[in-house]
């Protein structure tokens, strides 16, 4: 008995089996279909060309820089309505990590005690 003989047994469950043998043909059968796929695309494509450039709707494309969205771009909408909020937050933020902490550890203890008091547990 070859050592990988034992490879390639059936491998019987209680809902079916599975064989490796069945599972390489379909792989194999499988990657034919893609090549015979990509055998019938265009001849004529060209790397390196205004080909592959990124269709922008007839746009021309500017530099990498100018074609950038930024963050506050992408959520401006939401920045613009919470922006009392987020005036708040910026007076409130110092840069000290320990206020960081003790505000989220004050936050988890209001949460553990709402958790713990409706459950009757205290």
């Amino acid at each position: 008995m070859l050592p990988f003989e034992s490879l390639l047994k059936t491998l019987q469950t209680g809902s079916g089996f599975w064989n490796p043998l069945i599972w390489i043909v379909a792989i194999i059968v499988a990657l034919l279909v893609v090549l015979i796929i990509r055998g019938f695309g265009k001849k004529d494509y060209k790397k390196g060309t205004t080909q592959t450039q990124a269709f922008l709707s007839g746009n021309p494309e500017y530099d990498k820089e100018n074609m950038h969205i930024k963050g506050s771009n992408v959520y401006w909408g939401f920045s613009e309505i919470m922006r009392w909020i987020i005036q708040l937050l910026k007076k409130m933020h110092n840069g000290n990590v320990s206020d960081y902490v003790l505000w989220f550890v004050i936050i988890i203890a209001i949460l553990f005690l709402s958790i713990i008091i409706p459950a009757g547990a205290i």
